[in-house]
């Protein structure tokens, strides 16, 4: 994509194809960008703290639409919450059982089986499992966790377990991560969900989430999963008490990883939720600062073809703004989720779009809607049919 800039003290003519306005301190940075250049640490400093939030997200939307065009993607999936016991003990979460806070639950077998039959007369094509770290569950339970997903919808795609859940996994079943992560994909799991260590930081690590694994435990897990062939998706909590140093700095060795092991799929910035954390002093973000996370991201990871605006998280109106600032991915339809929930709306597990309304947010906004699996592959109509029962009412009706 041919790229004309000019800077704020100069004047030129639209001669070109897409022709975009920065401020002076973003011009060097939109010459990389035009030559397709990898963009430095000093460069992330500048965008992250540049006042130009429309030149970063301009510069963010040319990569977006070199990689994608107006094609966005989303998949229709559902989430599965095993269980909110955890030892972890993390000051930023809201969701494990506590003291005047969520009441302790695990899924037994036939719990899993019954939330996956309530939504089996839709088209799902991704199970999202993740849980607490729960030392009571046998490494059996894990496996027969992802065996139940298959029995009940056997073509659905099993995205479960972060590096942290791995991890647990190995130890209860005294085995290696790579042999966990085998046994696992023997059962049928597919992919690995982002999440496990929020943001690469040791000073974060140490006061927010020190009994989870750190940064190189959790690129070890990352390793392990590559060598096995199985993909993975990115994320980086923020928000909390994260540096903008500390951001970038994340991003960059995502992007090493990436260079090293190339199994990354997507990368998917999420929006920390203070409610109900013992962070609750901290302000929410505002979607000033999403959308400069969003056109970060999407201009320090080179290497990465994805980047998502998590609706949930973002909010629908900050992630349709958003797919303006480079993300090319709007998530899914969800139908339950309990890690954050909607301001106001605490304990309500109910948080889904509509197929409808998720191709009306994606073309409200101008932008192309793109029904995806979880590897990225274009999904067609009979492919969805053949995902649920015939004889429940097709997806026309609904």
């Amino acid at each position: 994509m041919k790229l004309s800039i000019i800077s704020e003290n100069s004047s030129g003519t639209l001669t070109n194809k897409m022709m975009i306005k920065v401020s002076d301190e973003l011009t060097s940075i939109a010459r990389k960008v035009e030559a397709g250049e990898r963009l430095s640490r000093e460069d992330g400093l500048t965008l992250i703290y540049s006042t130009d939030l429309t030149g970063v997200g301009a510069l963010a939307n040319v990569v977006r639409e070199r990689l994608h065009g107006g094609r966005t993607y989303f998949v229709r999936n559902q989430h599965v919450n095993y269980t909110n016991i955890c030892n972890k003990f993390c000051k930023f979460c809201s969701f494990y059982a506590k003291k005047g806070g969520p009441e302790p639950y695990e899924l037994s077998l036939e719990d899993v089986k019954r939330r996956l039959e309530a939504h089996r007369d839709l088209p799902l094509t991704e199970i999202h499992m993740v849980g607490g770290i729960n030392p009571r569950l046998p490494y059996s339970y894990y496996l027969d966790l992802v065996r139940t997903v298959k029995e009940v919808r056997p073509g659905v795609h099993v995205k479960a377990f972060t590096a942290v859940e791995i991890v647990e996994i190995a130890r209860v079943g005294k085995v290696s991560i790579d042999q966990a992560l085998a046994d696992l994909i023997e059962a049928g799991l597919d992919s690995l969900p982002g999440g496990g260590i929020e943001i690469l930081s040791d000073r974060v690590h140490r006061e927010l989430f020190g009994r989870k694994l750190n940064g190189e435990e959790w690129k070890d897990v990352s390793r392990a999963a590559a060598k096995l062939g199985l993909k993975q998706y990115a994320t980086m909590l923020y928000g909390h008490i994260e540096t903008p140093v500390e951001i970038i700095d994340h991003l960059i060795q995502l992007r090493e990883l990436q260079d090293e092991t190339g199994h990354f799929l997507t990368m998917t910035p999420l929006a920390f939720h203070p409610e109900n954390t013992e962070l609750e002093d901290i302000q929410p973000t505002t979607g000033d600062r999403d959308l400069r996370i969003i056109a970060l991201c999407r201009l320090m990871l080179d290497n990465f073809e994805h980047v998502k605006s998590f609706w949930i998280m973002n909010s629908v109106p900050v992630t349709q703004m958003a797919l303006w600032y480079g993300a090319d991915d709007a998530d899914g339809l969800v139908h339950e989720y309990e890690i954050t929930y909607k301001e106001g709306d605490f304990g309500n597990k109910k948080q889904l779009l509509t197929h409808a309304n998720m191709i009306r947010m994606i073309e409200e906004v101008g932008r192309i809607p793109v029904e995806r699996d979880s590897l990225y592959r274009e999904i067609s109509t009979e492919q969805l049919e053949s995902t649920r029962r015939p004889q429940r009412i097709p997806l026309s009706v609904r």
